[in-house]
């Protein structure tokens, strides 16, 4: 019984350190993506930042508020129930108040990964795609964020804009 107890213990143990490991490499894993994101919103000259290449897609704004509102949902309804204080349904934003909302949304979503433990990791959630843990929810995060800056390094390319290099962790 000891023997068994042991190997629990070590067990947990184990576990909780490899979550403390993930939380911490996602955080770095968050950072960058997140100034690679902004530098390519930076690119981007403001007088195009209404460009889109179709009519039934988003602007590079639209794209911009699309992932930044995706943020803030995933951190305050399924990570944490901290607020972010404001919604972004605003129409006539300039450059640089997208480019600083940017910044404070990708500051949020970090901020609310750094007050998981590793045992948050592990509780599940109701998503509307079914049950899934916050750890589910930090990567759906993540990809989604990496999905649309792939396209708005499109429009970038569209408009002759050399994006800058990719980085990854």
């Amino acid at each position: 019984m000891r023997v068994l107890s042991l190997l629990l213990i070590l067990g947990i143990t184990s576990l909780a350190s490899a979550q403390d490991a993930f939380i911490k490499e996602f955080q770095q894993k968050w950072k960058n993506a997140a100034a690679y994101t902004i530098e390519i919103a930076e690119m981007m000259p403001a007088h195009k930042y209404d460009y889109k290449p179709t009519d039934d897609t988003r602007t590079f704004e639209e794209q911009l508020l699309h992932m930044m509102s995706n943020m803030i949902w995933l951190s305050s309804s399924y990570l944490s129930e901290d607020n972010f204080g404001r919604d972004l349904k605003k129409k006539d934003y300039t450059k640089a108040e997208i480019i600083a909302l940017l910044k404070e949304t990708t500051d949020f979503a970090a901020r609310t990964i750094a007050n998981l433990s590793a045992k948050d990791l592990e509780k599940e959630v109701d998503f509307f795609a079914g049950p899934m843990t916050k750890r589910q929810i930090m990567i759906l995060m993540n990809d989604h964020l990496t999905h649309h800056r792939g396209q708005i390094i499109v429009y970038l390319r569209m408009n002759g804009i050399k994006p800058p290099r990719y980085r990854g962790w």
